[in-house]
């Protein structure tokens, strides 16, 4: 093997470890909301968000973090879990006098642009899309 077959595994295993974290807090957030369905849907009527949205948050991140994680059409739920990423930090986490608040904002702020990077580069070797990819 030489130096570019390295790389390019090494690459793809960072790709991977990298969903892996990325998909975490995704799939036990939404999984956590089919738990605590009453409190998550109280929170989000008293910030203005409609409690029948929901089942829909539910989806994004469970449905999204699994894709995730299994590398599965990688690129377009990034691209969904970036602007899903962006409008909960506007939506709940924007109140500049609230320093904790503030670094809520940042956090997701910060989780979309690593989602919109993942949208770029893909999943890598180690995914569903590149079974797919290969066998066509």
């Amino acid at each position: 093997m030489n130096s570019g077959t390295n790389t390019a595994i090494t690459c793809d295993l960072a790709k991977l470890l990298g969903r892996v974290l990325m998909a975490y807090m995704f799939i036990t957030a939404g999984w956590g909301k089919i738990g605590g369905y009453e409190a998550t849907q109280g929170y989000m009527e008293a910030m203005g968000v409609p409690g029948g949205l929901l089942p829909l948050v539910i989806l994004a991140e469970l449905g999204g973090g699994l894709a995730i994680l299994f590398g599965f059409l990688t690129r377009w739920v990034a691209l969904g879990l970036a602007i899903f990423s962006l409008l909960t930090a506007w939506l709940f986490h924007y109140h500049p006098g609230d320093q904790a608040q503030m670094i809520n904002f940042m956090k997701n702020v910060t989780i979309a642009g690593g989602f919109i990077y993942v949208a770029c580069a893909g999943a890598g070797r180690f995914s569903i899309d590149h079974l797919f990819r290969r066998n066509r």
